[in-house]
C-alpha cells in the first residue's frame, strides 16, 4: 500500500509543476496586467523553484530504485543523469542566486526533456523502440501508471519542463521584457 501512497503523491506533484508550467507559459504569452504580474511575481523564484523540483524528484526517483526495488531501464538511467545533475546544480546556484547556471542547466533540461518524451511514448507504443531495452530492465514496460497515463517517464518530463519554463519564463530578463511590451503597447 506505501509504495501506491507514494506513486499517487509523486504523480500529483508531477501534473502539479506541470499545470503551473502552462499558466506560467500562458500568462507569459498573453500577457495584460495579470499576466506581467504573475511573471514578476515568480521571478525571484526562478532558480528556487527548479532546484526544489529537481532535488524531490531526484529522491522520488531513488525511493522507487531503492526502497519499493523498481529497476530503471537505460532510459531511466539517462534521465536521472540529467536530473541529478541539475538537482546538485541547481540547489547550488540557488543558495548563491547564481543566474548564471541558466545556459548550462537549460542544456541538461532539454536533453532530459527529449528522453523522457521518447521513453514515455516508448511506454505507449514499444514498437518505436530504438534499441535501447533490454530484457531485464525493459523500457517499454512501466512499473505503474496513475490515472491512466502517468509513468515514471511521464513525472521526469514534467519536471523537466517546469525547469525550462522557470529557468525561461520567470526569468528577470522576461519580466522586464514583458515591461517594455506593455509600455510599447500604451504609445
Amino acid at each position: 500500500m506505501a509504495n501506491e501512497a507514494f506513486e499517487l503523491f509523486f504523480a500529483l506533484l508531477a501534473l502539479l509543476a506541470l499545470v503551473g508550467s502552462v499558466v506560467l507559459l500562458a500568462a507569459r504569452a498573453v500577457g495584460g496586467g495579470a499576466g506581467r504580474s504573475l511573471v514578476s511575481g515568480v521571478a525571484p523564484l526562478q532558480l528556487a523553484v527548479p532546484a526544489l523540483v529537481t532535488s524531490v524528484s531526484m529522491l522520488g526517483s531513488l525511493y522507487f530504485s531503492e526502497v519499493a526495488n523498481y529497476r530503471p531501464c537505460v532510459l531511466c538511467w539517462y534521465q536521472r543523469i540529467a536530473m541529478y545533475s541539475l538537482a546538485v546544480v541547481l540547489v547550488i546556484a540557488a543558495v548563491r542566486k547564481d543566474r548564471s547556471i541558466r545556459p548550462y542547466a537549460l542544456v541538461l533540461a532539454s536533453t532530459g526533456a527529449v528522453i523522457s518524451m521518447y521513453h514515455w511514448l516508448l511506454e505507449r507504443w514499444p514498437s518505436i523502440d530504438t534499441g535501447t531495452c533490454s530484457a531485464d530492465a525493459p523500457c517499454s514496460v512501466p512499473y505503474f501508471e496513475v490515472f491512466g497515463f502517468v509513468t515514471l517517464a511521464f513525472m521526469a518530463f514534467c519536471a523537466f519542463v517546469t525547469v525550462l519554463v522557470f529557468l525561461s519564463v520567470a526569468s528577470p530578463t522576461s519580466a522586464a521584457t514583458m515591461e517594455v511590451d506593455r509600455k510599447t503597447e500604451s504609445h
